[in-house]
């Protein structure tokens, strides 16, 4: 496996002649204000799957120009294997990998809760010294900070998505953009134990009505969804991650008013 760095300028070469076997041809942009990222990804990723490279690199926006008009293509990097070009780094990944952009995924979901489990246990060991019920509280608020900000970090596809099976948004619009303050809100209060007479019913107000749009939803009216319950414009099918996140939002918020008026 080599890599040969030249500059565009100095390569006359076809890239589909070039690009053959295990070798692989990559024009990416190095110029003295930008060096692009999406290339750097491409070239690393050809290297990790054993590839020769012959790295083309621009080094002015002329060439880049240039090189978009004879190919017709719209951006760059550009990757040719084995004659054929294989387009940009998503073309590449799609290519090289069992990558698919539109595949329904879990992952993000299942790395979130990674973290909140982390970060309980370590609150639970460094305050508590073990794991203690607490925990699984921590847990669960710590879950809804996290899940509510990623619906808070583009709340404008998370509200388009969240119309889509939620009940009450679906008759009253505002409660799109309400619902992710809510569940950060009342997540931040829960863990630190602070004004649970406010937190607690809020909770379970937005979980108990998310419980029922979802099952509704996908147990009932039978419709394939993708889910809000990490923000928009994600790959989560809509079902048991979205049912599970306000079933325990759910169960903690009626602990914590039990405990509080018991």
């Amino acid at each position: 496996m080599s890599t040969q760095t030249r500059n565009v300028s100095d390569v006359p070469t076809d890239p589909a002649t070039a690009a053959t076997g295990k070798t692989a041809v990559l024009y990416r942009m190095a110029l003295p204000d930008h060096l692009c990222p999406s290339g750097q990804k491409a070239r690393w990723l050809l290297q990790s799957k054993g590839y020769d490279i012959d790295d083309r690199l621009f080094r002015t926006r002329p060439e880049v120009d240039a090189f978009k008009e004879t190919f017709d293509v719209p951006t760059t990097p550009q990757v040719w294997i084995d004659g054929t070009r294989i387009g940009g780094y998503s073309d590449l990944r799609v290519a090289l990998t069992d990558y698919d952009p539109k595949a329904t995924t879990y992952r993000p979901v299942i790395y979130l809760f990674a973290v909140a489990a982390a970060t309980a246990l370590a609150l639970s060991i460094g305050f508590l010294g073990g794991i203690t019920w607490q925990t699984l509280g921590w847990f669960i608020s710590v879950s809804m900070i996290l899940l509510g900000m990623q619906k808070l970090r583009d709340i404008e596809s998370f509200s388009t998505m969240f119309l889509n099976y939620d009940l009450l948004a679906r008759k009253w619009v505002p409660y799109a953009y309400v619902y992710p303050w809510v569940e950060t809100g009342a997540g931040v209060l829960m863990t630190g134990m602070l004004l649970t007479p406010l937190a607690a019913p809020a909770a379970l107000f937005i979980s108990t009505v998310g419980a029922i749009s979802v099952f509704k939803a996908v147990y009932i009216d039978k419709r394939a969804l993708k889910c809000a319950c990490v923000g928009g414009n994600s790959n989560v099918p809509l079902g048991f991650v979205s049912l599970t996140e306000n079933l325990m939002m759910m169960g903690m918020a009626i602990v914590m008013i039990m405990l509080t008026f018991s």
